[in-house]
């Protein structure tokens, strides 16, 4: 509401007067405002040390896993083939020979004059039967017979295993020529036999024409289609054939995926060899420390106190920050069963005693994976180990109704309150200045009648003395 001028009337410094009681009133809703910036900035600290907690779990929980330590790479002595290992896989070498690489199958039609020319009277049906037994059949209505009604029809079919083009041999005037070729490689992907027949049996289509460009039977050797014969991947393993419907191969070693790119030169395998891949265990151990040592910088900034200025920052004194990061420091604290590994530091993993903040020692970690991964296998992720230790600390902190998740719903709900207060308080404010302004427009009025009332006695004794004068 606007507030009208007033000690116009008494000559008083109302409106400044007026003004001072509202700033002195004010101070209560700075106190409010001060109270809900320092919950918000500990709502806010807690979330970033949330975040920080759920990323050190996550490098934590990494560690727990047995991809991590049994994780295997691969190396081909040759580019004939690429290959990729999973934990399954076993360390070894193995000679292997691609000696066909998997193909699709492609059938060439007769040349025809025209691609547009409708080729049935009524609808017809086109059943493509794969060598694998399965039979999909194509419904086309007469006015798509052409050559390039039907390629269209084809490739929008979808389940057919075959697609289509239309291709032109340039000359004048062009000849064309449909191009059927299996979606798959492999002899199981390749169409076994093309039949044709007229929609419902309705004896009045005449389906010769199509029957003529589409009807094919591999077995029987029938049909004007030319075909270029699928082949399935043939290799070696270490002097052991094997047989593939694609250039992809798996398993054929136990947990190794072959992919093929070329054949390789009759009786001149080339080696695959499979070993252990230590630098995944290594970037999960740094990635793990790495977090680490982000948290426990978050709780100290966080945490931390300026004597020189004498101010502190969103959590300083914090209970609950630094109940983080003492029992996130103690979960380190783990025994390995291991006879060689049982603590981090064997392992090159020790504390700064200056920052507190975890170091490794990137060549004793190396030395420890080559020779004992078992036993850092067990530190780690064994029944008692750092990862089931820590997950376990992480989660009393981080799980909805946790430590830090009762924390923030509680300062949400401060939040709440100040919010309802300090709306209230301002409402009370408003309803306080407003009274004072009717007070102090009632003083101005009052004021001013007084004044009039003065003026006009001093005028009447002025003109009494002037009288007696005269007199």
């Amino acid at each position: 509401m606007a507030i009208s001028s007033i000690g116009v009337g008494s000559g008083l410094p109302l409106d400044e007067l007026l003004d001072q009681l509202r700033t002195a009133e004010n101070q209560s809703l700075a106190l409010i405002e001060s109270r809900a910036t320092s919950v918000q900035s500990r709502l806010s600290g807690y979330g970033t040390i949330k975040s920080s907690i759920e990323a050190l779990k996550t490098a934590s929980d990494a560690l727990g896993k047995a991809d991590t330590f049994g994780a295997l790479k691969t190396s081909v002595a040759g580019e004939a083939y690429t290959a990729a290992a999973s934990t399954k896989a076993i360390a070894g070498n193995y000679n292997i020979e691609v000696t066909t690489l998997a193909s699709a199958q492609s059938l060439t039609s007769a040349p025809q004059a025209a691609r547009d020319a409708q080729l049935a009277t009524g609808m017809v049906d086109i059943s493509f039967t794969l060598a694998d037994g399965t039979t999909t059949t194509l419904s086309v209505d007469a006015a798509d017979t052409s050559m390039e009604g039907i390629v269209k029809a084809i490739n929008e079919k979808s389940g057919l295993g075959v697609s289509a083009t239309l291709v032109n041999d340039g000359q004048d005037p062009p000849q064309h020529y449909m191009l059927l070729t299996a979606k798959n490689t492999g002899e199981d992907a390749a169409i076994a036999s093309i039949t044709v027949s007229a929609a419902d049996a309705n004896p009045s289509t005449d389906v010769s024409q199509v029957q003529s460009l589409m009807g094919y039977d591999k077995a029987a050797g029938t049909g004007a289609f030319t075909e270029t014969a699928a082949k399935n991947a043939a290799i070696s393993i270490n002097g052991i054939a094997i047989e593939s419907q694609s250039n992809t191969i798996e398993d054929a070693i136990e947990g190794v995926t072959l992919t093929l790119l070329k054949e390789t030169e009759t009786a001149k395998p080339q080696t695959l060899s499979v070993t252990r891949d230590d630098s995944v265990t290594s970037k999960a151990v740094n990635t793990f420390v790495t977090a680490y040592n982000n948290l426990q910088g978050i709780i100290k900034t966080l945490t931390s106190y300026n004597v020189d200025n004498q101010t502190g920052n969103a959590l300083t004194g914090d209970s609950l920050a630094r109940k983080v990061q003492n029992q996130i420091r103690d979960a380190l604290n783990v025994a390995g069963s291991g006879d060689a590994i049982s603590t981090l530091s064997q392992m090159g993993i020790t504390t700064d005693p200056t920052t507190g903040n975890l170091k490794v020692d990137n060549d004793k970690l190396a030395a420890a994976l080559k020779d004992n991964m078992a036993d850092v296998e067990k530190l780690f992720s064994g029944e008692n180990g750092l990862s089931v230790k820590l997950g376990s600390v992480a989660d009393n902190f981080v799980k909805s109704g946790g430590t830090i998740s009762s924390a923030t719903d509680s300062m949400t709900n401060t939040l709440k309150d100040l919010e309802d207060q300090y709306e209230a308080t301002s409402n009370r404010i408003d309803i306080k200045m407003e009274t004072y302004r009717k007070q102090f427009s009632q003083l101005d009025s009052m004021m001013a009648q007084m004044n009039s009332i003065s003026s006009y006695l001093t005028q009447q004794l002025s003109m009494l003395g002037n009288i007696g004068k005269e007199a």
